[in-house]
């Protein structure tokens, strides 16, 4: 029995660009996630395996219920300016998120933190959904939203083994910058190339109000 298989990797360039920021995304947080609940017990006052659960409370309650309500903001916003607005911002936020754990000594400060990450993760979920939704190839939708997950998930796995890693060799502030930077960079990525994604108004051409493939989700 012969079984060739051929997988077809290209895709267009909006979608390359948002797997790219989504991987550097998850590649930094995915740097926090294995040595989290070790950082909160060694560095945070008083804190205990409670005070690691409310934090991850914090975090996944906030980021699902204010997700929604931006979710149905940005569907309601014609263009994809606001979109795209936000999720640069989220970006930036996610990034800022990482940072403030550097100054975490106290359970209160951690919440406040979880609270901010919430912030950002809950702007950034509906805002590439949508950019990467419009932009999707019509006939390779369910290919390049695997595609985007088996990247997101390999780098998450890898980054996941290298957080234990990078906490060893450069200690908890190490993991925090790094998820931090690559948070910058996943922002940076896309804003190198915000024309694929905002056309210029012409009088020639009219404002692209929504790049939706036509006969997508009929």
């Amino acid at each position: 029995m012969h079984i060739n298989i051929k997988i077809d990797f290209k895709v267009n360039r909006v979608i390359k660009y948002f797997v790219l920021a989504d991987l550097a995304l998850l590649a930094g947080w995915g740097l926090v996630q294995p040595v989290f609940s070790v950082f909160v017990i060694q560095k945070v006052a008083g804190a205990t395996l409670v005070t690691v659960g409310v934090a991850a409370a914090i975090y996944w309650i906030l980021k699902s219920i204010l997700q929604m309500p931006v979710a149905n903001y940005l569907d309601k916003t014609d263009g994809e300016t606001d979109d795209f607005r936000t999720l640069i911002a989220s970006l930036f936020m996610a990034a800022v998120a990482s940072f403030l754990y550097l100054a975490v000594s106290k359970p209160w400060h951690l919440y406040l933190v979880e609270v901010v990450h919430a912030i950002a993760f809950a702007l950034y979920v509906p805002a590439w959904s949508a950019i990467f939704s419009r932009h999707i190839d019509k006939d390779r939708v369910s290919f390049e939203w695997s595609f985007d997950n088996t990247v997101a998930g390999l780098s998450a796995g890898v980054s996941g083994f290298l957080g234990g890693v990078v906490a060893g060799w450069l200690g908890f502030s190490g993991v925090f910058i790094l998820a931090g930077v690559f948070s910058m960079v996943a922002a940076f990525i896309l804003l190198l190339a915000p024309e694929l994604i905002l056309p210029r108004k012409t009088s020639a051409t009219p404002l692209v109000k929504d790049h939706t493939p036509a006969g997508l989700g009929r």
